[in-house]
């Protein structure tokens, strides 16, 4: 008897868990659904049981769902992931895509959009490799239709127009080739296209014997987009924005660990009363703890000693190597991978949160 998917969906508006629990239910390849409202939740499921698929929404409390799947990239690299949110924008898109999902979604409203949103679920669970990748969803963004048309190992040539303006792109089994736009080739008109906020695309032949130019993975292309937007405005405490402004800090923050190859980040406000905050672990009220314990005991060798302030304290595990740095405003843990040079990794902690809450 062949085994059934599990597919792990994650959102903390109960009604859509019901929804999305009963429609991919009916799927053809009837997989097992299961739910969870938080990202801690869903973290935990997920080390417990084997998914083929994770379906996680943007904006949750507590554990933005950004962070999860940052945590999952590095967990579960065989999951597959697909975002499912409401956020119409462009910088969240990218940061998803950057992080390695397989789909950026529109919840959808209609239902011509929900009929092809679970003909791409079942697809993503290998279900649907007939080649026929995914045609006609002409009303999703252009970054959903190069992220759709590469999964699906597809060839084609996007012909994209903005008013005069007017560039393609070349996708040939999958792989990102090259792209034009007025003269530019290569990257960076690949850069300048995916600028666009607006405009139109069509499909055209492949062409096959197109000079390729664009070496990089097309998720790649898309973090490094990402890293170069601009930093999110400040907003103050209760201003209409400020939830939106929170969630952009978030994706940034996100951006700059994954920029500088660390693993995590986690921030622990002086007072004991407060609580860590973390990025990219699900466990940072632990390390938060930790952290305290060994700037206390540490702090008290050095007065002992009379050696001066404590600058930062290295430990190494199996897993990470951690490096923590005391500041008057908030102490820092960082988490690198095992393999890192210790040399470096006081400085390159340092410019890491050095920006960390400007």
């Amino acid at each position: 008897m062949e085994m059934r998917h599990k597919v792990l969906i994650v959102d903390d508006d109960p009604a859509v868990l019901e929804l999305y629990r009963e429609l991919l239910a009916e799927l053809p390849s009837q997989p097992e659904i299961f739910v969870a409202a938080s990202g801690a939740r869903a973290l935990s499921l997920l080390k417990a049981e084997p998914f083929r698929l994770l379906l996680c929404d943007l904006k949750m409390p507590k554990m933005d769902g950004l962070q999860v799947l940052s945590i999952v990239r590095r967990q579960f690299p065989e999951l597959r992931t697909v975002v499912m949110t409401a956020v119409q924008d462009d910088e969240f898109r990218s940061r998803a895509y950057g992080l390695g999902v397989d789909l950026y979604w529109l919840k959808p409203d209609t239902h011509q959009n929900m009929q092809m949103f679970l003909q791409c679920i079942e697809s993503l669970m290998g279900k649907d490799n007939d080649g026929g990748g995914f045609r006609g969803i002409h009303s999703k963004g252009l970054i959903d239709l190069i992220q759709m048309e590469c999964l699906s190992q597809s060839s084609t040539v996007l012909r994209v127009t903005r008013g005069s303006l007017m560039g393609r792109i070349w996708i040939n089994g999958g792989e990102l080739f090259d792209a034009e736009i007025e003269g530019a080739r290569g990257e960076s008109a690949f850069r300048r296209i995916l600028e666009w906020k607006s405009g139109t695309f069509e499909n055209l032949p492949a062409e096959p014997s197109r000079e390729r130019r664009i070496t990089k993975p097309v998720n790649a292309l898309l973090l490094e987009m990402a890293q170069a937007m601009d930093e999110t405005s400040s907003i103050e405490p209760g201003d209409p924005g400020e939830g939106e402004a929170v969630h952009r800090k978030t994706v940034w923050r996100l951006a700059a660990i994954a920029r500088a190859g660390a693993d995590f980040v986690v921030s622990l406000p002086p007072d004991t009363q407060a609580t860590a905050e973390g990025w990219g672990t699900d466990v940072a009220q632990e390390m938060g703890g930790w952290l305290r314990q060994a700037l206390d005991v540490s702090q008290q060798i050095t007065q002992i000693l009379q050696a001066g302030p404590l600058l930062d304290l290295e430990g190494t595990g199996l897993d990470h190597r951690v490096l923590a740095l005391p500041q008057e405003q908030n102490h820092y843990l960082v988490g690198w991978p095992a393999g890192d040079k210790a040399a470096r990794l006081s400085e390159k902690s340092k410019q890491l949160v050095a920006s960390w809450d400007s």
